[in-house]
């Protein structure tokens, strides 16, 4: 997606200096004109591939001056996690220790992870089961593997089965398999409620 976002890019950069020069303008304001685009768009490029973390960075500062709630609250050994502007449920979890933003999906079964997350966790992929995977974008390959310890706030479970494919690009998901070891999940006008059972330990 971000290639072809950059090639857009690219391509438009292209039909202003061609009509640049078809108005037969001097070849420096020329130059200087696409320059100028040239930083534009690699500024978007840039910011595009950030978005993410400039998100998070955004959040932040709102968050410490007030102007906004933080999105994922722990309160005792209950986490609350306020509704995205793009209309989804992201938490702030750790996969061995790892800190990742983690789609919360009841319509998935199981957890999946990208290669990226599942290479810096230390988890073992490679040799896992192979399975089949139903996405939106249709079914995909993956392998079965198992993350030692999953965390969102004060909520930790271990050994949790998770699926591995490159197909699911730098996307995280937090399935069922996660969920159903909770006491109890819900949503409250824009909130999601996670509570665990006797204690923040799901295992």
């Amino acid at each position: 997606m971000q290639i072809i976002q950059l090639v857009s890019l690219v391509g438009f950069l292209a039909l202003v200096l061609g009509s640049l020069s078809v108005r037969n303008m001097q070849f420096g304001f020329i130059v200087k004109t696409v320059i100028g685009w040239a930083a534009i768009a690699a500024l978007i490029y840039v910011v595009v591939i950030n978005k993410d973390r400039i998100g998070d960075q955004l959040e932040a500062i709102t968050t410490s001056v007030g102007l906004s709630e933080p999105a994922q609250v722990t309160a005792g050994e209950t986490v609350r996690i306020r509704l995205s502007p793009d209309g989804h449920f992201w938490a702030r979890a750790t996969i061995n220790g790892v800190e990742r933003r983690m789609l919360i999906d009841s319509g998935a079964t199981v957890s999946a992870i990208s290669e990226g997350t599942a290479q810096a966790a230390g988890i073992e992929y490679a040799r896992g089961l192979p399975v089949q995977v139903s996405t939106a974008n249709g079914t995909v390959d993956a392998r079965r593997a198992q993350a030692e310890r999953v965390a969102v706030g004060s909520l930790a479970t271990n050994d949790l089965t998770v699926f591995v494919a490159p197909s699911f690009g730098d996307l995280d998901v937090l399935g069922m398999n996660f969920l159903t070891r909770l006491k109890s999940w819900r949503v409250e006008g824009n909130v999601l409620i996670l509570e665990p059972h006797s204690n923040a330990d799901l295992t």
